[in-house]
């Protein structure tokens, strides 16, 4: 029976559970149990299809439809029922084998398949490629479609704000001028390198049996080519086969998927970070929504609560995921249980990475920029214009051109009087010392523009 939000031990299926909605069907232990029954019905399919395998297939259209139907109907019933079974066999694998021997009945047609049900199967057979069907679906068809969704929304404001003006500041100082759309492309680049990479990590699965050398395969039938059929097997299924296993897969695939996954929430982390950051300093407006409170004592208060969400969601993600990769790719000699206790939290992993998505989705979306407050920083920085004065006049074969400016500007406020008094002194070409007149904080942006301009290009490039 399911629990109230208010009484769940987790704030995922308590506080988040609206949240998490989309993630319930796949990463719940429903969600295992159905890719349990998949797996243990594709395995008897598979083999009705090969010809040595007597007594066993082909199978009847009839046959197959409704082999077909205990996948695509599983329900939350048979989910229970499952469950009923398992308390009473303490074996969560076994009792899916029992469950579909009761669906299987007394029925002719069935009853020469209920033999083949877990045929040479160990438990981590089906499980392997539960997980692995389970971690490559939350990566296509959930985790991958929220990260573009936010991408997006980067994007589209890297690209209004692309030559908008901002102060730097490197070591927390004020430092030569960018744009805000920079800043943000740069986010946007290393998201799209952290997504290509975890896009391409190959899951991997095994079907060989207890210790991974397919002993009850070759004594039930000596004739059949195991090591082949077992890669086709895994292969149907949109898998790679790992043909060197224990008694489990060793989940190395699994660690690089957790850290591929640990690298694009670190990137995230530090997003969230350089936006509360610009939010502080009166960069970016926050929308307010009628009747939200942001403090219980101060009125005025609209805190950049869902970056600080996201940030907090983010580390326990990544705490999870980096004990993953530690974790599972060890066993002790050809089996032990702690990767299975483990595993079962995987989901929990890609939940909290989920909900921080969509809370900095929902954050960029009630940004506004603030052009007049990032003018105003800027031009307060005058002094900001020694790097490009001193680097011109280098150019022009003035050793000394830092120490002067050094002397000048450092840890000083110069205004634009002072530096265009300055920059009259130099002897410099006409064409050079008018450039530098020209020049202002805010125009000192280099190619910080044409960086963001050129995003899809270089995407293409790299592609």
């Amino acid at each position: 029976m399911e629990q109230p939000p208010l009484t769940a031990v987790s704030p995922l299926d308590g506080r988040y559970a609206a949240k998490c909605a989309p993630l319930r069907d796949l990463f719940s232990e429903q969600g295992l149990i159905r890719l349990r029954v998949l797996v243990q019905l594709r395995w008897v399919q598979f083999l009705a299809e090969q010809n040595e395998f007597d007594g066993l297939g082909p199978f009847s259209p009839v046959v197959s439809d409704y082999l077909n139907a205990l996948i695509d109907a599983f329900s939350a019933d048979d989910a229970r029922r499952i469950k009923e079974i398992e308390a009473t066999t303490n074996h969560d694998v076994k009792a899916v084998e029992y469950f579909l021997a009761e669906k299987f009945g007394n029925d002719p047609d069935l009853s020469t398949i209920r033999p083949f049900l877990h045929f040479a199967c160990t438990s981590e057979d089906v499980n392997n490629v539960a997980y692995a069907l389970m971690l490559r679906e939350g990566r296509d068809g959930i985790v991958i479609p929220a990260l573009r969704r936010l991408i997006g929304s980067l994007r589209s404001m890297a690209e209004s704000t692309a030559a908008l003006p901002m102060l730097s500041r490197t070591h927390g100082q004020a430092a030569s001028p960018t744009t805000m759309g920079k800043e943000l492309a740069n986010f946007i680049w290393r998201l799209e390198r952290q997504i290509d990479s975890f896009a391409n990590v190959v899951p991997l699965a095994k079907m060989n049996g207890a210790v991974g050398n397919f002993n009850a395969h070759v004594v039930a039938y000596p004739a059949v080519d195991w090591i082949t059929a077992s890669n086709a097997f895994i292969n149907s299924l949109g898998l790679q086969c790992n043909p060197y296993t224990t008694q489990i897969e060793p989940h190395d695939w699994v660690a690089e998927y957790c850290d591929a996954l640990a690298r694009i929430n670190t990137v995230l982390i530090d997003a969230s970070h350089d936006l509360w950051g610009y939010i502080s300093l009166g960069y970016f407006e926050q929308s307010q929504v009628p009747d939200e409170v942001g403090s219980s004592t101060m009125p005025h208060k609209v805190n950049p609560i869902d970056f600080e969400n996201a940030e907090g969601n983010l580390g326990i993600a990544n705490a999870l995921l980096k004990h993953f990769s530690a974790k599972l790719p060890v066993s002790r000699w050809q089996r032990d249980l702690s990767d299975s206790t483990v595993q079962r939290n995987l989901g929990v992993a890609i939940a909290h990475g989920y909900l921080a998505y969509h809370a900095m989705l929902n954050g960029l979306e009630r940004l506004q920029v603030n052009p007049e407050r990032l003018a105003e920083d800027v031009e307060s920085c005058w002094e900001l214009l020694a790097e490009p004065i001193q680097t011109v006049m280098r150019r022009h074969g003035d050793a000394g051109a830092y120490e002067r400016l050094k002397s000048l500007t450092r840890g000083k406020t110069i205004d634009p009087g002072q530096l265009r008094a300055f920059i009259e002194t130099l002897e410099l070409p006409q064409d050079a010392r008018e450039s530098l007149l020209e020049l202002t904080p805010a125009t000192y942006t280099g190619l910080a523009e044409e960086l963001v301009r050129r995003l899809d290009r270089f995407k293409a490039e790299k592609g």
